[in-house]
């Protein structure tokens, strides 16, 4: 314990800049996908995430979208704690056996017309969990998924670029009625 306290304070505290997003792209971005939502819906895009085994990496990212930095409300997205609520569902991880079920019934809940987007690079081939006898596989093996959007973790401003993807892909990126496929 000494030796810890003696190294801390002879070499300081470890400090990195936050990183700073283009504030102008970030306002344009997600300005673009709350206007195309309102077109689409009539209205903001209510989402749901739902962590389907992951290790919380994307989960932080997609929380971010909330934080004053980012705050994506201002320009018409929420965030909604029932799926009954939401419009596109962003799934993140590998799906676990233990949330198979829960996955599936979200998916159900939620009305029609709606959109799956799995979320960094496990909810779209398993990632990092890749084999292990604790996923039953990638979103896609579960419920259909309309969207991937890849990274590990994808940075807030992607997961909002493919928000706005969604959007502006036009009639073959009407919200599905539970057919099975993958994304794009």
């Amino acid at each position: 314990m000494r030796a810890l306290l003696l190294d801390a304070l002879l070499k300081g505290t470890a400090v990195t800049k936050p990183p700073t997003p283009d504030a102008e792209m970030l306002a344009a971005v997600a300005r673009a996908l709350g206007e195309r939502a309102r077109h689409r819906l009539g209205r903001s895009l209510a989402i749901r995430e739902v962590d389907a085994g992951s290790c919380n990496g994307c989960e932080l990212e997609i929380h971010a979208l909330n934080n004053p930095v980012y705050d994506v409300e201002r320009f018409g997205l929420k965030f909604v704690a029932s799926p009954r609520h939401a419009d596109a569902l962003l799934v993140t991880g590998p799906v676990t056996w233990n949330m198979r079920e829960a996955l599936e019934r979200t998916f159900q809940a939620t009305p029609e017309p709606k959109w799956v987007v799995a979320v960094g690079d496990c909810g779209a081939g398993c990632g990092v969990f890749a084999g292990s006898a604790a996923c039953v596989g990638p979103v896609s093996a579960v419920i259909p998924v309309d969207l991937e959007i890849k990274g590990c973790p994808p940075p807030p401003i992607e997961i909002l670029k493919g928000l706005l993807a969604l959007m502006d892909a036009g009639a073959d990126a009407k919200p599905r009625s539970g057919s099975r496929g993958t994304g794009a």
